[in-house]
């Protein structure tokens, strides 16, 4: 059983120099399908062969290649992150809103691995 509500997504989130040609790169190699570039936030994510599962991609002048973020999504962010609170996970900052968009915070595992919840609020 689980302390939170997870969905059945996930988005595996890399940091990027340029969205646009990497995004290319994913769809001609892999196949991948550009779901959205969301220009005003440095962001895109496209659809991988696997069902529920996303590749996302953060638009960074100094990607750190490696950096992997698993990103969880749920359906209640609120609820979920102050579930992982009251058992002592360390979250890095305030959630964050990107308004009609998506919620998101970021927490770490006890080795200190970044992993994320992101709530959908296009839905």
């Amino acid at each position: 059983m689980s302390l939170i509500s997870l969905n059945s997504t996930i988005t595996i989130a890399l940091s990027v120099k340029d969205r646009h040609k990497s995004a290319e790169w994913y769809q001609t190699l892999l196949g991948f399908d550009v779901l959205y570039h969301a220009d005003d936030v440095g962001w895109s994510e496209l659809q991988t062969k696997t069902d529920g599962v996303t590749m996302g991609l953060g638009e960074h002048t100094e990607p750190a290649p490696g950096n992997c973020v698993p990103v969880f999504g749920t359906t209640n962010i609120d609820s979920d992150r102050a579930k992982l609170e009251q058992v002592g996970v360390k979250f890095d900052g305030d959630t964050e809103v990107i308004k009609g968009m998506v919620k998101t915070a970021t927490f770490y595992d006890p080795d200190g691995n970044a992993l994320m919840l992101a709530e959908d609020l296009t839905v």
